[in-house]
């Protein structure tokens, strides 16, 4: 019975989410961040220098998800939730951990060397999707609306102190692409929305189009109690940089699953 309940609202296969593993989930998460603010702490490092050295890691965790929604990857519970979390999460601890003691026999900066590894390491998942093809169209269309709505607030970011924050605009485009993600896949081709508050929301509203005011909302108040009440400066950049991964991985995860399904 116990091992049931657990392979059914944890290690499953299938697509979707609980509120119950929803927070279980959180929770997990939560502590995973406390542990990586020690790390951090101990190396002295800033963790937002990692927002776009992280880009190859993030791609080839999310085109990985992608690869097997589309049966490219066999659905195995290494690549399915949350085993690929888990799989991600650790291996990218251990290339910061290795990149930090190459850094100390070298002359190479560790953000880079992260960058060299997850590039390496996406290789293969870029090498599939190029054989196998993606829809041209639908890919400048999602990135159009993407560049539109997030050019707003680079244009506003002069008048709005919060967007000046270091790392606040990357959090929030990263969370505008998510939500163009949801929105094209949703509205124009029939997907569905796994999560249980923004399915909720979607459909209250009858539209995907809900995900923009409620993930621009939530994310810049999100960041307005971060940047006031967390003066610690590891502690406050490691909530930006987690927050920054939960927008941009799902994203990348649905953009890549429709383009490469509808070609």
């Amino acid at each position: 019975m116990f091992k049931e309940f657990i392979m059914d609202n944890f290690f499953y296969l299938h697509p979707g989410y609980t509120t119950f593993n929803t927070i279980i989930f959180g929770l997990i998460l939560g502590m995973i961040i406390l542990g990586i603010i020690k790390i951090f702490n101990k190396i002295d490092k800033d963790p937002l220098d990692l927002v776009y050295p992280l880009i190859p890691i993030i791609l080839f965790g999310s085109t990985s998800r992608a690869l097997v929604d589309n049966h490219i990857y066999p659905r195995i519970h290494l690549l399915a939730t949350p085993g690929i979390y888990i799989f991600i999460g650790l291996l990218t601890i251990l290339i910061l951990i290795i990149s930090i003691i190459i850094e100390k026999h070298s002359n190479i900066k560790y953000s880079n060397i992260i960058t060299i590894f997850g590039s390496i390491i996406l290789i293969p998942n870029i090498i599939l999707i190029i054989i196998h093809g993606i829809n041209l169209e639908i890919t400048i269309f999602e990135l159009l609306i993407w560049f539109f709505i997030s050019g707003i607030f680079i244009l506003l970011r002069n008048n709005i102190k919060l967007l000046n924050n270091k790392g606040n605009l990357e959090v929030l485009s990263a969370h505008i692409f998510d939500a163009t993600s949801t929105f094209v896949a949703m509205d124009f081709f029939g997907y569905y929305e796994q999560h249980v508050l923004p399915t909720f929301l979607i459909n209250m509203s009858g539209t995907a189009l809900i995900m923009y005011p409620l993930k621009i909302g939530i994310i810049l108040l999100i960041l307005y109690i971060i940047d006031k009440e967390v003066d610690e400066k590891t502690t406050n950049h490691m909530l930006k940089l987690a927050i920054y991964i939960l927008g941009l991985a799902p994203g990348i995860r649905n953009f890549t699953t429709l383009i490469i399904s509808l070609v």
